[in-house]
């Protein structure tokens, strides 16, 4: 049976192409049988990665099968996984996350967690001199990984290695990182096709803080006129997502990537003192703006108050 390696739901570019970058080296470099699946639709700029550089979209698969073999990469959390996860036999976890907790396996195996900013960066580390053996497709995969979470060097998140292997894959693919960044953040920013649910889910994590419940939700792009402009419709569809979800409520940051800030929608009281408490902002109406705030995992989630 191949190894099936997988990111989270709601698939973002790293949770795309880390799987393929991986399934890749196991089968190409180890002599494994593994195959890269995807637990939810790409968005939008993983979607253009996998356009671009002429790679298959992986199949997209609803659980896991008893005892079935499994890596998993760019998540470590029970609830971002299938189902019936704590059943597979889960073989390795590559990620860039804190440690949550929940996993089960069935023996020792492989973890590498970094504190890096993408997958991507830690795979091209453990990797190592065998990616000179990789096709252009894998690396420029492992590059648009890199640059989508770090949105080209402005996220907090990003070290010195994510920059500086960026770099090298960037200057043996010919690649302008500049050029390249603008074409993936123009394919990220076309939110034209989605519904408001499926905004509100696309990149997305629960999270609880005091017993209440979030989906934390967030759009990155280069043109937050778009879905702003969508803000009175995407507000009331947050009560019937929240409740097929099984959330108290979605919080929903649109972070413009070249003005490095992130604007909160307010729908209601308690969204009102989320963005005091956590943020110290002053909320006058249905928005409000959050200088500098550009990633959920270091700037929103761990200020999340109530």
């Amino acid at each position: 049976m191949a190894t099936q390696v997988f990111g989270h739901k709601s698939p973002d570019t790293d949770s795309t192409g880390s799987p393929i970058i991986w399934a890749w080296y196991l089968t190409q470099i180890k002599g494994e049988d593994a195959r890269p699946v995807l637990l939810g639709e790409p968005n939008t700029e993983a979607a253009f990665m996998l356009e671009h550089w002429g790679l298959a979209k992986p199949e997209i698969i609803s659980d896991v099968s008893d005892d079935a073999p499994v890596v998993i990469v760019d998540t470590n959390n029970p609830a971002e996984l299938p189902a019936n996860i704590n059943n597979a036999d889960i073989r390795g976890i590559i990620d860039h996350h804190k440690l949550v907790g929940g996993l089960e396996t069935k023996g020792p195996i492989d973890i590498r967690i970094e504190p890096l900013a993408c997958t991507a960066t830690i795979m091209w580390k453990m990797i190592g001199g065998d990616l000179a053996q990789a096709p252009r497709e894998i690396k420029g995969a492992m590059l648009t990984c890199i640059l989508s979470d770090t949105l080209e060097f402005r996220s907090p998140t990003t070290t010195r290695e994510d920059r500086a292997v960026a770099h090298d894959l960037a200057k043996d693919l010919g690649i302008d990182i500049a050029d390249y960044a603008g074409q993936m953040f123009a394919a990220k920013s076309d939110v034209s096709a989605f519904s408001d649910a499926e905004l509100l889910r696309m990149d997305s994590k629960e999270y609880a803080v005091e017993g209440t419940k979030f989906r934390v939700s967030v759009l990155e792009t280069t043109a937050p006129e778009m879905p702003l402009g969508r803000k009175d419709s995407l507000m009331q569809s947050m009560g019937t997502v929240a409740a097929e979800d099984g959330v108290d409520q979605v919080l929903l940051f649109v972070v413009d990537i070249l003005n490095e800030e992130a604007t909160l929608l307010v729908p209601n009281d308690l969204v009102k003192t989320v963005a005091e408490k956590s943020f110290g902002a002053e909320v006058s109406g249905d928005t409000v703006v959050l200088p500098g705030v550009m990633s959920r995992k270091k700037q929103i989630i761990p200020n999340l108050k109530l």
